[in-house]
């Protein structure tokens, strides 16, 4: 199964899931945006680096797009996380194009937000509060029984 693991990269949420999936021997392949933000911010730079910080912000979003669109669109299933630090816009578009695709996902946040994730969370197959959730459903979805 290809997974994709989307949204926030301040912690270690990511290396979680897939420790405790390599621990109960689960055959998932994971993808993931670029998560070191300064590379992130820099994409686009091979193309130049606008003179105006907008432009720039613009022209990586759209070369970290094409990662982006190409992962989810490759990915069997996609796991969201929305963190409690920052606002993820990009996550939640993220969830949006998922929808749009009829790619399912699973939201991974906080109780705290669920009504700013309403819409988010109504359209995912599962909302999961810890990463040990996350794992849980990936071993059933991919159980013989």
């Amino acid at each position: 199964m290809n997974v994709y693991l989307s949204g926030e990269i301040h912690t270690q949420w990511r290396q979680d899931i897939e420790k405790g999936c390599a621990a109960r021997g689960l055959d998932v392949t994971f993808s993931a945006p670029v998560t070191d933000h300064d590379a992130s911010d820099a994409a686009g730079d091979m193309l130049g680096v606008p003179a105006e910080s907008f432009w720039r912000d613009h022209q990586s979003s759209k070369v970290n797009g094409i990662r982006t669109k190409t992962a989810i669109e490759m990915a069997d299933l996609v796991v969201v996380r929305f963190g409690d630090k920052y606002k993820q816009w990009n996550a939640a578009f993220d969830a949006g194009y998922c929808a749009a695709l009829g790619k399912p996902y699973i939201t991974l946040h906080a109780d705290d937000i669920v009504h700013p994730l309403k819409e988010v969370d109504a359209q995912a197959m599962a909302w999961a509060k810890n990463t040990d959730q996350v794992v849980q459903i990936l071993a059933y979805v991919l159980s013989s029984n």
